[in-house]
């Protein structure tokens, strides 16, 4: 849920201040790039671009680090999102300078790197298969929300895992949003911040579970 939420705050930040690119939701870039080469609306070709080509490298050195354990907490997690902690961290802390913030390749800069730790974060999460929390996209969730959540249960079918997670991406997007006004920096610091917590956290279990192992 957490990195759900991380997941609307940095997609708000991307296309809000980054030059319209979704750094999460890579199907919102491959919609922009297909009107972008029709030359719908001046709407840019290279952000999107390169945020694709990011996202999926992000995804493959995830992928190589947790091709063996799956559907578990691991060390290579822990050191995968503690990375993202420090990468988002830290784009957010170069939106301090003066001399970083005004640059004219910063923002393609920000998206890139941004988008890199979504496509980790997503291979994460896959890893994991927690079911119905992709984290950078719910239109899977919703469709199953309609399709199977109503059908099946009513109104009470809506209060599950996968309204909760519509609800937190709308909220991390709702909050980068109103953040923005204080500049990318903030909300980029706050998602690398959260990320940190999911990591400790995790790797908090993991350390806790491997000595409750050790004592049988």
């Amino acid at each position: 849920m957490v990195l759900t939420f991380v997941t609307g705050v940095v997609d708000a930040v991307g296309f809000l201040a980054l030059d319209r690119v979704f750094v999460g939701n890579m199907t919102g870039n491959i919609v922009i790039l297909g009107m972008a080469v029709a030359g719908a609306d001046g709407l840019p070709i290279m952000g999107p671009a390169i945020a694709l080509g990011t996202f999926t490298s992000g995804a493959v050195v995830a992928g190589a680090f947790l091709r063996v354990r799956r559907k578990e907490w691991s060390g290579a997690v822990t050191a995968l999102l503690t990375t993202s902690t420090v990468v988002l961290s830290g784009t957010g802390i170069a939106y301090v300078f003066p001399g970083m913030r005004e640059s004219p390749g910063m923002a393609l800069v920000a998206s890139s790197l941004t988008a890199a730790v979504m496509g980790v974060q997503a291979a994460v999460a896959r890893s994991l298969a927690v079911t119905d929390m992709t984290t950078v996209v719910v239109t899977s969730t919703l469709t199953s929300l309609a399709s199977e959540s109503l059908i099946e249960g009513g109104v009470r079918g809506l209060w599950n895992r996968r309204f909760a997670a519509i609800g937190v991406l709308f909220g991390g997007a709702l909050l980068g949003a109103v953040l923005l006004r204080f500049g990318p920096a903030v909300p980029l610091v706050l998602a690398g911040l959260l990320t940190g917590v999911v990591s400790v956290l995790g790797h908090m279990r993991l350390f806790t579970a491997n000595g409750r192992v050790d004592e049988k």
